[in-house]
């Protein structure tokens, strides 16, 4: 218990303290847009860019690691995917779409501030290495399945090179890129430039907290309820299930076996609605996942980490 009280609630206090912030008007959709683009799209890159050039890589990029999260990962996916068409009779379309919502866990704003206050920010490691790969896994899977099952359009060769082509330009993983290639090009960045960057990457998870219950306030709970209850099982109970067993079946050392749990276990991300809004498919389903699975993440949450010791 004291886990979730000096660990897990401060993190979804901040969530809230966003989410009262947009309910009572205090700041405006275009506010929490604006917080959001500065978050994710400046300070969120300079920390993992920071994180990648300090970090030896080799150690963290463990197979092992990598093999138990991404197969409960894409175990997730196809779980949504073929739940959503047999057990809920939705078109292929959609059940595209709630599978991503299944792969797509919040590494970033919820598994990087729940692992860095739990085991501290020496812990990180492992998660840097899941997030350095998370996005292009995750978009790569739910855009080409879901091109393939709608079997039009530009093909899947044109798909996958947009695809590439969207990942480069997205903040993240230029941050993640930029990083590895000081990391690797044993480059040493100038002390007040370091120090700089600091200070910009230090606002990044709580402004990104913040903003996210902003985001979430938009996200109203409606229909659908049997396929979110599924859903948010599938994203906060079976991900993190499978990548347990591979952890412990594959002997993945303690401190990445905790990290690939603890985010396996996070709710489902906002790009998991973006994904569903770019296609059109299963919005609600999409919004109210997420919505529900944030909130019973407090308490899911707490459960692997007790069940970690």
């Amino acid at each position: 218990m004291q886990a979730l009280i000096d660990v897990i609630l401060p993190v979804f206090l901040v969530v809230a303290a966003g989410y009262l912030a947009a309910w009572r008007g205090w700041m405006t959709e275009a506010s929490v847009d604006g917080l959001m683009k500065f978050a994710q799209g400046i300070a969120i890159p300079v920390l993992l860019f920071q994180a990648l050039t300090r970090l030896d890589l080799a150690p963290i990029f463990e197979w092992r690691l990598l093999v138990s999260f991404y197969s409960g990962a894409f175990g997730g996916f196809l779980a949504g995917l073929f739940g959503a068409r047999f057990l809920f009779r939705r078109s292929w379309e959609d059940a595209v779409a709630v599978g991503f919502v299944c792969l797509f866990s919040n590494s970033v704003l919820l598994g990087l501030a729940i692992t860095e206050r739990a085991y501290g920010a020496d812990a990180l490691g492992p998660n840097y290495a899941i997030i350095a790969l998370h996005a292009p896994f995750c978009y790569f899977v739910g855009v080409l399945t879901m091109e393939g099952v709608r079997a039009r359009g530009a093909g899947l060769g044109r798909t996958a090179l947009k695809v590439v082509r969207s990942l480069a330009a997205n903040p993240l993983i230029v941050g993640i890129l930029a990083g590895a290639l000081v990391n690797l090009g044993g480059l040493h960045l100038p002390a007040v430039v370091s120090d700089a960057a600091s200070l910009i990457a230090r606002a990044g998870l709580p402004g990104a907290l913040f903003g996210l219950g902003g985001v979430l306030f938009r996200y109203r709970p409606e229909g659908d309820l049997r396929l979110i209850a599924y859903v948010v099982a599938v994203s906060l109970l079976l991900h993190p299930a499978i990548t347990w067993t591979l952890g412990r079946a594959l002997d993945l050392g303690p401190g990445p076996f905790r990290s690939a749990v603890v985010t396996a276990g996070m709710a489902p991300g906002v790009n998991a609605y973006l994904f569903a809004s770019m296609y059109g498919r299963a919005l609600r389903v999409a919004a109210s996942s997420v919505l529900i699975a944030t909130v019973l993440c407090i308490v899911t949450a707490w459960g692997w980490m007790q069940a970690l010791g």
